[in-house]
């Protein structure tokens, strides 16, 4: 089991969480991340900076009871579908409970904004926020390193 956090676009307090989970745990933690991102990992991957192309390398090195770190909607899909775990920066725990969910509304937002339309961006990060992630990261090691725990969804 690993901690693949796709870190194009993860929070530093949600990275240093990562990490200090991971000593916790006796985890490694594997970040992927273009070259235009400076990330020190023990276990970093280096991409070029195309399109997809971190989420296709997470993709990639995911296992079942991997825990992925990611904000991509669509990626978190695709992990699930590999028996892994995932849960974005915010602490939002993905399953096969809400991601079809999430999934329609991302398409809905898309085609709002192809249509010329605006939707919201991100707020700035919270404390509140970094404690969600925190529990949420917690409480997935723990189900993970269960044996008898089963899988999300």
């Amino acid at each position: 089991m690993k901690i693949l956090v796709d870190a194009d676009a993860c929070p530093k307090n949600a990275l240093q969480i990562c990490m200090e989970l991971g000593r916790k745990y006796h985890i490694p933690v594997w970040t992927v991340a273009s070259f235009n991102h400076m990330i020190v990992s023990d276990h970093h991957v280096v991409v070029g900076d195309g399109s997809q192309e971190a989420d296709i390398k997470v993709l990639n090195l995911t296992q079942a009871k991997d825990i992925i770190v990611t904000q991509d909607w669509g990626l978190a899909a695709m992990v699930l579908g590999k028996k892994a775990y995932c849960l974005s920066p915010v602490g939002r725990i993905f399953s096969n409970d809400n991601i079809e969910f999430l999934l329609e509304e991302r398409e809905v937002k898309a085609k709002l904004r192809r249509g010329g339309g605006r939707t919201k961006g991100p707020n700035k990060r919270t404390a509140e926020e970094d404690k969600r992630f925190y529990h949420s990261l917690e409480e997935l090691l723990a189900e993970a390193a269960s044996f008898d725990a089963p899988l999300q969804g």
